[in-house]
């Protein structure tokens, strides 16, 4: 995939994975964006950096689509909001971040699910779509992902999406304002390993 189809955040790319279909977040995602973070609250925040003060306000919300495109513009992050096929509504948010190249052709999976849509295989699908996206088009080599030892769920979604615990990090992310030791997942593609899902 080019780059130039990166350069700005109203891109009309999307992934289709099925149940459900990804592209990137623009600014006339907000009022949805902040509904389905403000009803998920409570389910999201044991799991997720602490939320700044004014995290929901539309320029915030502008300072996050500020970021995510410049790191799109250095092929560093891709940003997904994720939709519901059947309803059309969000669903959640899935990034490719951290991408490396050079000898290492690696990216992070991070992934979020709203309260009211959660365990229901929209993000799931999202992390296989995204995977796919990875080493069939961007050409990875390597993704790595990782949940708190306490999370279940995530880590049972990282299993059935095909990757593998690899280890443990102490003190890995600053979580909900602690530093907390994480589980490390890894998932190799398809060329050199077969766990990469169709």
């Amino acid at each position: 995939m080019a780059l130039i189809d990166w350069t700005g955040l109203d891109s009309t790319f999307r992934l289709d994975g099925g149940t459900v279909r990804l592209r990137p977040p623009k600014a006339s995602d907000y009022s949805e964006w902040a509904a389905v973070r403000a009803a998920s609250r409570d389910f999201l925040q044991p799991w997720e950096p602490t939320w700044a003060r004014d995290d929901l306000t539309r320029p915030a919300f502008r300072r996050r689509l500020d970021a995510w495109r410049r790191d799109l513009e250095q092929g560093l992050t891709y940003p997904f909001l994720v939709f519901s096929n059947e309803t059309g509504a969000l669903t959640g948010g899935i990034t490719l971040s951290n991408v490396r190249r050079g000898v290492a052709q690696v990216g992070t999976v991070g992934y979020w699910s709203g309260v009211h849509t959660a365990r229901r295989g929209h993000t799931l699908t999202a992390v296989k779509t995204v995977s796919r996206f990875a080493f069939r088009t961007l050409g990875l080599s390597r993704l790595e992902a990782a949940c708190l030892p306490s999370n279940g769920g995530s880590a049972a979604l990282l299993l059935k999406a095909g990757f593998v615990e690899e280890g443990f990090a102490r003190a890995y992310l600053k979580i909900n304002g602690e530093w907390r030791d994480h589980r490390l997942f890894g998932l190799i593609s398809r060329e050199r390993d077969q766990t990469c899902p169709d």
